[in-house]
């Protein structure tokens, strides 16, 4: 199998969609990438237990992908072997009414995993720079003041948000979030296979929308605000890696192993000492035990 390397995915200066890949070759089987995915997942889940023990750091995961990217079952295949306790996930809808009533980062902010544990954001913060830039009159829905009508949302409006977004992404992070941002690089031929593949399997039905048709012919659109946010928002403290997810099973032993190799950088990260008067009562304790 190939040597995956993480940091040719990382976004770490200026990018072109359209120079960035969305397939990968891992001179591998499905059968050998389900394999590796099913070892590496084993050892994120490790991690997670002893972060969970430890308590100092929260992970965040992001995934961003036009439709049918594969966000959903991604999830399910690399956090299959995670504690529930340890893991949750959330899938971000148009905002409800009260939602809407905040800023456009606190349903994001009070979703947040506490320390020691990995929250996943299926669809996330980004959908404020992204949807909303494509369909500006969504943003009227904010009710901000000084924006009155969609002449009011300009360039410095966008640049504004991409602030407000790099500073609670620094803030969360100083104070022990772990950021990993994921934008799911799928073609445009993919995602029209996988729509006719919705249509042709009755047990698929239900996944189509209509919808799904009017955004895709806003696919350029799509991509020259993604091409924005990965050139705007990659920090150190909150890198974008662009994963090529032509291929599913590719693609989540890709993202598998960012984390993992990322994760297992935090030397610090272990299980707590015990107290010393337990540690020297251990045998004690146990003595009192095989008594009942």
């Amino acid at each position: 199998m190939e040597n995956i390397k993480i940091n040719d995915f990382k976004v770490s200066g200026s990018i072109k969609i359209k120079d960035l890949k969305t397939e990968y070759n891992l001179d591998a089987s499905k059968k050998k990438i389900k394999k590796e995915l099913k070892n590496v997942r084993k050892e994120v889940a490790k991690i997670q237990d002893t972060m969970y023990a430890h308590g100092k750091y929260a992970v965040l995961v992001c995934l961003q992908g036009m439709d049918t990217a594969g966000k959903d079952s991604l999830i399910r295949e690399v956090f299959k072997d995670f504690n529930s306790r340890g893991v949750v996930v959330y899938s971000f809808k148009v905002p409800t009414d009260l939602e809407l009533k905040h800023d456009f980062l606190w349903r994001h902010y009070i979703a947040l995993p506490a320390r020691g544990k990995f929250g996943v954001f299926n669809r996330t913060h980004y959908e404020n720079a992204l949807v909303t830039r494509v369909h500006p009159s969504y943003i009227l829905r904010e009710n901000i003041p000084g924006v009155d009508s969609v002449d009011d949302i300009n360039e410095e409006f966008w640049e504004k948000r991409f602030e407000d977004i790099n500073n609670f992404e620094k803030h969360i992070s100083q104070n022990g979030t772990i950021i990993f941002k994921f934008f799911l690089n799928l073609s445009k031929e993919e995602q029209k296979h996988r729509l006719l593949r919705r249509l042709e399997l009755e047990k698929k039905n239900w996944k189509f929308s209509p919808g799904d048709l009017k955004e895709r012919d806003l696919w350029d659109n799509y991509m020259l605000c993604y091409e924005d946010i990965l050139n705007k928002t990659s920090k150190p403290y909150a890198p974008w890696y662009a994963i090529p997810c032509d291929s599913k099973h590719t693609s989540r032993l890709l993202i598998a192993k960012v984390l993992y190799d990322t994760l297992k950088t935090y030397t610090d990260i272990k299980e707590p000492e015990l107290d010393d008067d337990i540690k020297a009562n251990i045998g004690l304790y146990k003595k009192q035990l095989e008594k009942e």
